[in-house]
């Protein structure tokens, strides 16, 4: 594939259908069991919990551990980069959950990102990529946004450097190796076309599901009386967060091995109303950028929930800063904003979801759904050494 083609496929829109699945909370059963998935060449074994479904994988990049590893490699080298100072661990770090702590991530040259780096644990089980584009549905088409894309720059590939960027990676002895034993057969296998499979390869492998949640589920430890009152909240028509975070992702976006239908809902939650009209922010007016539909004003992805105590700040532009005060836009149906550029009430936008409407919480129930919350952060996820710096 060459780079113009590359480029181009960043940008073209992929045909989606989008129909309805109904989505379970719970995930309870027994421990960690290994699936033989057969969709592998090479060596490759899912360890899933039960209630955990096997994630789809490409037929044209199927997985083994030595793929994965050499993914790993490529994911935190800064050589991957135009100028050679960022990796795509720079905007997702592991003690984070993959994300980067900022309100919007900083590309390779500097350059600030529009929106909010999200996490990668479980993203095997997106049915959608990134905050607000219906047509990313694989991580192979999403790679290409941060390593080509100028609108903003983030790796900072293009047209004069990546061959140069390309040759770095080919010089180096042990990639050589590690490609020529991963693509057997292929002349030249160091090519961008394996490195995006291979980075693809090594996400699809970063599962989260050891909290404290999940050992609650499967019966190694119980809830305090704190978190289990925020579980009940999260999980009933008082709060209602499970409207959009029910599936066993915490999220209403998910697709799976043996799932004949995949729902990919996007919402407006009433974060924004700057013109009285329902307006958001230029450049993050969600999948209206896409559809060119008024109706899709404001429209994003709904977050996985796991691990988000070590996410913050959230929202698509990282605008609110802790749990708390999430939970206090939500219980208000939508934020007022009062002064400045970005002054509206988001609780009157009239694209708002129905899902989000003024409800009651007492500093009570804030505090036990925060608590619930933080039972989600997977503490073995944060330094595993599976996903580690390997040049550390």
């Amino acid at each position: 594939m060459t780079f113009a083609s590359l480029k181009r496929a960043c940008v073209l829109p992929a045909t989606l259908t989008l129909v309805l699945v109904a989505s379970l909370f719970g995930c309870g059963g027994g421990g960690t069991q290994a699936i033989d998935t057969g969709l592998s060449t090479s060596s490759w074994t899912w360890r899933l919990p039960a209630g955990f479904p096997v994630p789809v994988v490409p037929d044209d990049n199927p997985m083994s551990d030595a793929k994965v590893e050499l993914g790993r490699f490529l994911f935190h080298d800064k050589r991957l980069s135009g100028n050679g100072t960022q990796a795509c661990v720079s905007c997702h770090l592991q003690s984070l959950a993959f994300t980067d702590g900022r309100a919007t991530s900083l590309g390779s040259t500097g350059e600030a990102h529009p929106r909010n780096a999200q996490p990668l644990a479980n993203v095997a089980y997106n049915a959608t990529l990134t905050w607000a584009n219906f047509s990313l549905t694989d991580l192979e088409r999403q790679a290409l946004a941060p390593l080509f894309g100028d609108n903003p720059v983030e790796m900072g590939v293009n047209d004069r450097n990546q061959a140069e960027v390309l040759a770095r990676i080919s010089a180096d002895a042990d990639y050589s190796a590690r490609f020529a034993s991963v693509y057997a057969g292929q002349a030249q296998p160091v090519t961008w076309d394996n490195i995006i499979k291979s980075i693809a390869a090594f996400q699809r492998s970063i599962i989260s599901a050891n909290s404290r949640y999940d050992r609650a589920q499967r019966g190694e430890l119980l809830l305090t009386a704190a978190e289990t009152r925020g579980l009940n909240l999260f999980n009933g028509e008082k709060a209602e967060c499970f409207h959009c975070h029910g599936s066993f992702n915490f999220n209403d976006q998910t697709r799976h091995l043996g799932l004949r239908l995949v729902d990919t809902p996007f919402h407006n939650t009433g974060l924004y109303d700057i013109d009285g009209k329902g307006g958001f922010p230029f450049p993050n007016r969600g999948i209206l950028e896409l559809s060119g539909k008024p109706e899709d004003m404001g429209k994003f992805r709904a977050q996985t929930l796991r691990n988000v105590a070590v996410t913050a700040p959230y929202m698509h532009d990282g605008s609110i800063a802790t749990l708390e005060e999430v939970l206090d836009f939500y219980a208000a149906g939508g934020r007022v904003i009062t002064s400045g550029p970005h002054a509206g009430d988001g609780r009157n936008n009239p694209f708002k979801s129905d899902l989000v409407a003024a409800i009651s919480l007492t500093a009570q129930d804030k505090a036990d759904l925060v608590a619930f919350l933080k039972t989600l952060t997977d503490e073995d996820l944060l330094t595993d050494p599976r996903f580690s710096d390997p040049f550390q």
